[in-house]
């Protein structure tokens, strides 16, 4: 029997899907996390030093096989948020808290892009893409604004 999407619940901005996703993510919440994306054919998601996945199925597939090894515990740190009336683009630096080996607890860091769009059903998820990681947390370069004078 093919599983069914629990109903969406109306996000009003992007800052709030982008909690639930990752939270969704924390908890191992394939459903969840699922409602959190637009219902288009077109969504897309790129996992560090995967494949591209597009439409639904690909994506559910490919969470699923990640939380068969358990849940991710990634939280978005130095978010630069682009919006404009009905999509905004995320870049954020996930830690990732990898399970404690024998050396105990470890860190990466993954730079990832969220892409938003609004629709009928509020803000939803259209694009994932998260590059490969570093055990160091990756320095920024940030462009100095112009000054006239």
């Amino acid at each position: 029997m093919p599983r069914t999407r629990p109903p969406a619940a109306l996000m009003g901005s992007p800052d709030e899907v982008e909690a639930q996703f990752y939270e969704a993510l924390r908890d191992g919440d394939l459903d969840k996390l699922m409602s959190l994306w637009s219902d288009d054919e077109e969504i897309v998601c790129v996992h560090p030093g995967g494949p591209r996945v597009i439409g639904p199925r690909s994506v559910r597939a490919a969470f699923e096989a990640i939380f068969a090894s358990g849940r991710v515990m990634a939280y978005p740190e130095k978010v630069h948020r682009v919006q404009l009336m009905d999509a905004a683009m995320h870049n954020v630096v996930e830690r990732i808290e990898l399970a404690a080996a024998a050396e105990g607890p470890r860190v990466a860091y993954v730079v990832a892009t969220n892409v938003y769009h609004r629709t009928a059903q509020g803000w939803r998820l259209v694009a994932h893409h998260a590059s490969p990681g570093s055990a160091v947390e990756v320095p920024e370069l940030v462009e100095s604004p112009s000054v006239l004078h």
